[in-house]
């Protein structure tokens, strides 16, 4: 197996996970939301649906700096990335990003005024890779408790990318 970029494999993260929760600030602290997230590595910008009555588009226009995180529970995988957000009223982009389950959402589909974009600019991403194996995490904490050593399970698998 041929291992991967640093910025490959957190783009890979995003587009197996899907899902992520999206932290904003506001005036009295930080809200994190699930949303749905579409990469496009070429545009480096992840895409997001939203509903304007949510209030991320007050937040990201107050404060356009936010973090997204995504878990990838099965491999151990835990990606952080922040960046700059933007969000429009833009019904093109919209149904490009459309699918079968927007409708629930949405019933009058992307043309919804309530529907916004929100367009996420990456910046820095942290990931940790843990051992997605329990016979290797078990492994890691035999070895502590006979070493006095902290176990490997992903300190030393820490990545660090920019990707701007």
């Amino acid at each position: 197996m041929t291992k991967q970029s640093p910025i490959d494999r957190v783009w890979n993260v995003v587009d197996k996970v899907g899902v992520c929760m999206m932290t904003t600030r506001f005036s009295d602290g930080l809200r994190a939301q699930p949303l749905e997230a579409r990469a496009d590595r070429n545009e480096n910008v992840i895409w997001f649906l939203s509903d304007r009555r949510a209030s991320k588009e007050d937040e990201i226009k107050a404060y356009p700096t936010i973090c997204l995180t995504f878990i990838d529970p099965k491999e151990k995988v835990y990606l952080s990335i922040s960046g700059s957000a933007s969000v429009s009223r833009d019904t093109e982009r919209a149904k490009g990003l459309w699918n079968s389950e927007q409708q629930a959402w949405w019933p009058a589909g992307p043309t919804d005024p309530n529907v916004v974009v929100i367009s996420f600019r990456p910046e820095r991403a942290e990931i940790w890779d843990g051992p997605a194996s329990s016979a290797v995490a078990g492994y890691e904490f035999a070895k502590a408790r006979a070493t006095g050593q902290k176990p490997n399970l992903g300190e030393k698998r820490k990545s660090t990318v920019r990707m701007d």
